[in-house]
């Protein structure tokens, strides 16, 4: 016949045994501290039980309980020393309390000693080591009507639980910091692979786009005004939006303005607002686009186009950051950082009396100029297979491009900079019929491209518009004499350009006046589409002179 004592060792056996393999099956220690403790309570007379935890800040905090309300658990909060549990804590020693009503020490945060009136609660606590230190504390109650009850046994299996437990949160520890070693290994070796000032969301591995993102890192962090210059279509306002999500101001918004899309009168309402009644349909007060980004980045794209007048009040704003709405006599101030954006020439404008000196100083604090997209080709790839990857995503396809699909994007000039590759790009992937874009998929290769019939128009225009009477006497070309023709001596055939230097010289346009042999060619082949018949004629040059020039000076002649 079995006698209770050996039962009873079994059961303890069979628990512990029921813990270990709970606490191995999952890392997370809330989950299987949990389900061990509701093992304990069904297999001994216990009725409820919570493990604390130490935390940074030295203080004990509940990560399970069981036989608690979610507000009872939520008051399982210790200092060190504190209580019962505070005690054990410190000092690392077991405690049995036979009737936790008559401890001192007893705080009562749960309303354990209410829940049975005229009942005692005994109360057994160890604490919970790991490392050879204690991190936790382990505590379980259980009724004591004759308290005459002796619990060394079940403070020896709650002893054994508790070094369970402890070795579980060790390995659990373990394994964190070596996961969050190995996500920082990961970090490091990526930001060795990357480019040091490499930006989100754009693309570019050239030296002229990593001169931007070394500008734009250095310049992100101050409030200073940032005007960028480029060409239409080189992503100023990407460039913008990454100098205020580098910012301080990061959290704050990111208003923008395009000056050029708007009257006078309008861009003067939108920017500082209007008071009720200010003119007509001014129904009630409006905010401007400075109080709307206080505190943030306001972007102003095509500065450059802005009236003189109104160059005037926004000095103002520039100097006081402070303005009055229209109709309105009250001041308002901001704290707004600004960037500004143009692709006009802003110096000649100044000098042309077409824009403010003083507010030329005030907006161009650090200028960052973006280099066209024909200045970075090596861009080019990235960026074309970056644009395709996103329309695959969008529209479900799988299409690529073929080497020499790619080889013609890269010889293109494109004067429409980064919109039109990426307008290119989207164009020829949705009408591709096959998976693999070819070379004869783009309608350059047919003389299909309008923004190529565009440029040509555009060119031969700006060359045929130039009044002679606008040409200075000095740039008028003079005929060359009828005994010494162009080929007649060696330095001539050497040099082109040289026998006839008024006829290279270029009238006055918005480009300027170019200077030196290299200059002046490219000039010719800009204003004719770079079609080198065309820029001999305008040159006064054969074709062949125009070829042996272009040879000599190394320069590339651009395909659409």
């Amino acid at each position: 016949m079995v006698n209770t004592q050996t039962i009873e060792s079994r059961r303890e056996l069979n628990a512990i045994y029921e813990v270990s393999k709970t606490l191995a099956t999952s890392l997370d220690v809330a989950k299987t501290f949990r389900e061990a403790l509701n093992y304990l309570l069904h297999a001994f007379d216990w009725r409820r039980a919570f493990v604390v935890l130490s935390e940074s800040d030295g203080r004990l905090r509940g990560v399970c309980a069981v036989g608690l309300t979610r507000e009872e658990q939520q008051r399982l909060q210790f200092q060190s020393g504190e209580g019962i549990v505070g005690r054990v804590f410190a000092n690392g020693i077991q405690v049995i309390v036979p009737d936790v009503r008559s401890e001192p020490l007893f705080l009562n945060r749960t309303g354990g000693a209410d829940q049975t009136p005229g009942v005692p609660v005994a109360m057994l606590v160890t604490p919970i080591r790991a490392d050879r230190r204690t991190v936790g504390v382990l505590a379980v109650d259980c009724l004591n009507p004759d308290e005459g009850r002796g619990f060394s046994n079940d403070l020896q299996v709650l002893k054994m639980v508790a070094t369970l437990m402890g070795q579980a949160l060790l390995l659990q520890r373990s394994v964190s910091a070596a996961h969050d070693s190995l996500q920082d290994e990961v970090r490091r070796m990526d930001k060795m692979l990357k480019p040091h000032h490499q930006i989100d969301q754009v693309v570019g591995i050239s030296k002229p786009m990593l001169e931007v993102f070394e500008q734009v890192h250095q310049v992100a962090p101050s409030r200073t005004t940032v005007l960028l210059r480029g060409e239409s279509g080189t992503g100023k306002e990407v460039i913008a939006r990454a100098l205020h999500n580098l910012s301080p101001r990061k959290n704050a918004a990111f208003v923008r303005v395009n000056c050029a899309a708007l009257t006078e009168s309008l861009l003067e309402s939108e920017l500082f607002g209007h008071e009720k009644g200010s003119f007509t349909g001014a129904q009630g007060q409006r905010k401007g686009r400075f109080e709307m980004s206080n505190g943030g980045t306001l972007f102003l794209d095509e500065i450059g186009d802005i009236s003189p007048s109104f160059q005037a009040k926004l000095l103002r704003v520039l100097q006081e950051r402070e303005f009055e709405r229209v109709g309105g006599s009250t001041v308002v101030k901001v704290d707004v950082r600004l960037i500004l954006a143009t692709n006009r020439n802003l110096e000649r404008m100044v000098q042309a009396g077409e824009f403010r000196s003083d507010l030329y100083f005030r907006i161009n604090v650090v200028s960052i100029q973006l280099p066209p997209l024909r200045e970075r080709r090596e861009d080019i790839p990235a960026m074309a297979t970056h644009f395709l990857d996103r329309f695959n995503q969008e529209n479900g396809r799988t299409t690529r491009f073929s080497p020499a699909a790619m080889r013609v994007l890269t010889s293109c000039y494109w004067p429409g900079n980064v919109r039109e590759l990426e307008n290119c790009v989207e164009r020829t992937a949705t009408m591709a019929h096959d998976d693999v874009i070819s070379d004869l998929a783009f309608r350059c290769q047919g003389n299909r491209c309008l923004t190529q019939v565009l440029h040509h128009i555009e060119r031969v225009d700006a060359v045929r518009t130039v009044p002679l009477a606008d040409i200075p006497i000095a740039e008028v070309p003079m005929a060359p004499p009828a005994a010494a023709p162009a080929s007649s001596t060696p330095a001539a055939a050497d040099n082109p350009i040289a026998e006839a230097p008024a006829a290279a010289t270029p009238a006055h346009d918005d480009d300027g006046k170019p200077e030196g042999e290299r200059e002046r060619l490219v000039w010719a082949m800009e204003r004719c589409g770079w079609v080198q018949a065309k820029a001999a004629r305008l040159l006064k040059i054969s074709p062949r002179q125009m070829g042996y020039a272009l040879q000599k000076n190394g320069i590339e002649v651009r395909k659409f």
